[in-house]
């Protein structure tokens, strides 16, 4: 069972260093103070000072020891008079990556939109905003929390018959970690190929999620390639996997003893991962793993969307023509509005020491050779990085899987021989 939620973060050092006769008479006028709270699922800031004659509020990320670098920021303000412009003076030690050019902010906590592009002065950044309300959440970037995960798979489960929710594990900390899993309804297990889909090892990378849902949404929808994708393939989507940072409003990248995407090994720090594992390798024993998919961001100096592949030489002739179409795949169907770079980075050694124990390596080198794996990284820093932008990103990703699995990526290799390779390994 879920344990209580944790309390993300404690907003110190709320300051005003106005005349008392001039905050007296802002009050007066007004009756409107600004305030800045983060005590819910996510919210973390650190507010530094409060100006309500200039109605800035400056702030950074809260800094939580061992849990990642401190990118993540996300408030509500209250106190807001009707369409004024308020200013949100971002700092920090982690600089531009807590910085994006343009920020996140809602009207209601749930429907997200961008603020103007923000003005850099040395190492911070204003965002200026008009709200047309008395208040409004300010984020980093789209939140989609461990409640949202859930509320997704259930929606989608209770919608549609060939949609199941299930629970991946428990966390660390006790939290349920959700997945919706869609099974194929051909005539025979040998036409059905195996998807396994996650996102967010990372909790800052928030776009990866509403990349998943993009994906999720679509693959349950009514569009005829949708369920022709149903049709050939089991499709595991995992929205989010490091639920405790995502709701203790920890960045997650770098966290200790290593983060998610670093502990693909033989002895699994993080449950999550741990449960993954044993879910590709039962999927791979069913009916072969053909696709893994590991969804990210890039950073702040990459505003394009682009795959990170594993090293060539982990991959067999028929991985390497499998890519090849799947990239072809892809390049047809992301067009937009987060367009695909048509190059790719290699996870390997000059990219990180610790390259074999991350997601995608592991599982090239625990299949058959054909089986893809890779890391599609959804740029943040981009004008088109919106709610709308990433989820229409994860319907293209489903239509280049639909488009990729015309064909039959396994050839002469069967599910039956893939899953003895797996047991020789």
């Amino acid at each position: 069972m879920q344990k209580g939620p944790r309390v993300a973060c404690v907003f110190i050092c709320i300051l005003t260093w106005l005349q008392p006769g001039l905050v007296w008479s802002q009050s007066r006028s007004s009756g409107r103070d600004l305030t800045v709270s983060g005590d819910f699922e996510g919210g973390c800031a650190q507010v530094e000072s409060i100006d309500q004659g200039t109605r800035t509020i400056r702030f950074k990320p809260e800094t939580y020891p061992g849990q990642g670098w401190a990118y993540w920021w996300y408030m509500r303000v209250d106190g807001i008079r009707p369409g004024e412009t308020i200013a949100l003076d971002a700092g920090g030690k982690h600089g531009r990556f807590a910085h994006p050019e343009q920020a996140a902010f809602s009207l209601d906590g749930k429907t997200w939109k961008q603020t103007p592009r923000g003005e850099r002065v040395k190492e911070r950044i204003v965002y200026r905003v008009k709200v047309d309300s008395d208040k409004a959440w300010f984020a980093w970037g789209p939140p989609f929390l461990p409640s949202d995960a859930r509320e997704l798979v259930e929606r989608l489960a209770a919608a549609h018959p060939e949609a199941e929710a299930f629970e991946l594990c428990e966390s660390r900390e006790g939290r349920q970690v959700p997945g919706l899993r869609l099974s194929g309804q051909t005539e025979t297990e040998a036409q059905r190929y195996g998807v396994w889909i996650q996102a967010r090892q990372h909790a800052w990378e928030c776009g990866a999620s509403w990349v998943a849902r993009g994906l999720a949404e679509w693959l349950v929808s009514d569009d005829p390639r949708a369920a022709a994708l149903r049709a050939r393939a089991d499709v595991t989507v995992i929205p989010l996997m490091d639920v405790d940072s995502v709701a203790m409003g920890a960045g997650g990248k770098m966290q200790k003893p290593h983060d998610h995407n670093r502990d693909w090994t033989k002895s699994q720090h993080w449950p999550e991962v741990r449960a993954a594992m044993a879910g590709i390798a039962r999927l791979h024993k069913e009916i072969g793993l053909d696709l893994f998919v590991d969804l990210h961001s890039p950073g702040m100096y990459n505003p394009e969307t682009y795959y990170l592949t594993s090293p060539g030489s982990k991959r067999s002739e028929e991985g390497r023509r499998n890519l090849a179409r799947f990239l072809d795949a892809s390049k047809a169907e992301m067009t937009g509005p987060l367009e695909l770079r048509e190059e790719q980075q290699v996870a390997g050694p000059r990219y990180t020491k610790d390259w074999r124990a991350m997601s995608q390596n592991w599982v090239t080198a625990h299949t058959s050779g054909r089986a893809l794996a890779f890391t599609l990284e959804a740029a943040w820093n981009n004008a088109k990085s919106t709610t709308d932008g990433y989820m229409a990103l994860g319907r293209q990703l489903g239509l280049a899987m639909e488009r990729y699995f015309r064909e039959n990526p396994r050839n002469s290799v069967s599910a039956e021989e893939s899953g003895e390779l797996w047991k020789k390994r």
